[in-house]
């Protein structure tokens, strides 16, 4: 057995969370590879320290002197090390980012550091192997992941060495200089370094036991899942659902690597698996529920629209012309909604719909504003008869007005519109049908 385990900024965000993570990679001697994030917050209120690198970087190329903010920075790492009873000195390595961050090295390098610096740290607190990502992680000149190239030099690198630390979020780009993924981004580098070490599987360890069924800041106390596909946490991930970068599915999902999400601060907790397939039946017909609110409706009638070839493609090239995305296309046949994000749509309002009027000449435009979108996903929902009525059934008993409905061909999400004041609520709806009652 070969694992590669992540931590999150939270599990790493001071010695004793160091020390438990220490105890959790040296329980099994199959953890081999760790990723690291940099410091998160400590307590309510404290700074993480990738946003302390931020704000140390934007002071220095203001032309300010910075020396005060990127001492606090040391500190931090300083109490780590002492913490954890480490002979170890960062002072050269906080003497060359001075230099670095003087000379403009540029955000993406200030914000690596945090994940470099922990690193260094983790690997001389477990006597492993530091591998800087930037010498095996690549990417191309106009910034894409270069996926081959990173596992074919990474895989290389690992086969040579039994046990590593490698930062999470960063690598290189051709010429050398640091490039970052999107924050957040640790998880990918877990997934690559999964991936290039052809393991078993992927520990990704954060600071809960696992995902959950929705959102507890809306339901108290959600169900945990107990295990989801990699196609299921993709659409909850889409509109919402934070545990896991989306990103980070695709390097394993190219091996069958599952990925196991798992609390550092709850080791003996199972955690929730994620695989590519699996005959294991869900405990609930759904495997969860994800939304966001802030979206806007606009909706298109004429008649005989269905007979009128290329009309979806022309009114979308409005859109595309103003540089705005849709999220979701419901059509009948005289009639057609595109879905967009509200805040991306507003200042361009007037020219989009002025577009349409001359493409496609339309009896009758309406536009409809703070909608949200909510997505119900589960591969029980194929095997099980009436999963939209129950919804209706549900949000109609909670008094909630239905604005849009949109079935996925693959049966794996229902998409419901409401109205952004009726979220909350109707999210509690569904999660009470399918979950509590399990009417």
């Amino acid at each position: 057995m070969k694992k590669v385990v992540k931590f999150g900024g939270s599990s790493l965000a001071s010695a004793e969370q160091f020390q438990k993570a220490g105890s959790i990679i040296r329980a099994e001697e199959s953890r081999r590879y760790v990723v690291p994030s940099a410091p998160g917050k400590r307590f309510s209120g404290d700074t993480k320290v990738t946003d302390m690198l931020y704000d140390c970087y934007e002071t220095a190329i203001g032309g300010k002197n910075f020396d005060v903010k990127l001492k606090k920075i040391q500190e931090r790492y300083n109490e780590i090390i002492e913490g954890l009873g480490l002979t170890l000195s960062l002072d050269q390595e906080f003497e060359k980012i001075h230099e670095f961050f003087e000379n403009g090295a540029g955000t993406n390098y200030a914000a690596s550091r945090g994940e470099y610096l922990n690193g260094i740290i983790m690997a001389n607190y477990l006597g492993y192997e530091f591998i800087d990502a930037a010498e095996v992680i690549f990417f191309s000149e106009d910034g894409e992941f270069d996926s081959e190239k990173t596992n074919r030099v990474l895989s290389s690198r690992l086969d040579k060495t039994e046990r590593a630390v490698i930062p999470g979020f960063y690598g290189a780009l051709p010429n050398g200089t640091v490039k970052t993924f999107s924050r957040g981004g640790s998880d990918i580098t877990g997934s690559i370094v999964a991936r290039a070490a052809k393991a078993d599987l992927y520990e990704n360890w954060t600071d809960v036991s696992g995902c959950l069924v929705t959102d507890p800041h809306i339901v108290e106390n959600p169900k945990p899942i107990e295990i989801i596909t990699y196609r299921e946490l993709r659409e909850l991930a889409y509109m919402g659902a934070s545990v896991l970068h989306d990103e980070a599915i695709f390097p394993v999902r190219s091996e069958g690597i599952p990925i196991n999400i798992r609390n550092t601060n709850d080791p003996s907790a199972p955690g929730t698996m994620i695989v590519e397939s699996t005959c294991k039946k869900p405990e609930f017909t759904i495997t969860g529920i994800a939304g966001k609110k802030g979206f806007a409706a606009i909706n298109i009638e004429k008649d005989r629209m269905n007979s009128e070839v290329g009309f979806a493609r022309k009114v979308l090239s409005v859109f595309e012309e103003n540089g705005i995305s849709f999220e979701h296309l419901p059509s009948g046949i005289d009639t057609m909604s595109v879905f967009v994000h509200q805040s991306e749509f507003e200042e361009k309002e007037q020219k989009v719909l002025a577009g349409i009027h001359r493409i496609v000449d339309p009896d009758y435009m309406e536009l409809e504003s703070d909608l949200a979108l909510i997505a119900v996903v589960g591969r029980g929902m194929r095997s099980a008869r009436g999963t939209a009525g129950r919804i209706f059934s549900a949000l109609a008993h909670a008094d909630i007005n239905i604005r849009m409905i949109d079935q996925g061909s693959s049966e794996l999400n229902i998409i419901i519109g409401v109205n952004n004041e009726d979220f909350e609520t109707a999210i509690q709806a569904i999660y009470d049908i399918f979950v509590v009652t399990r009417l």
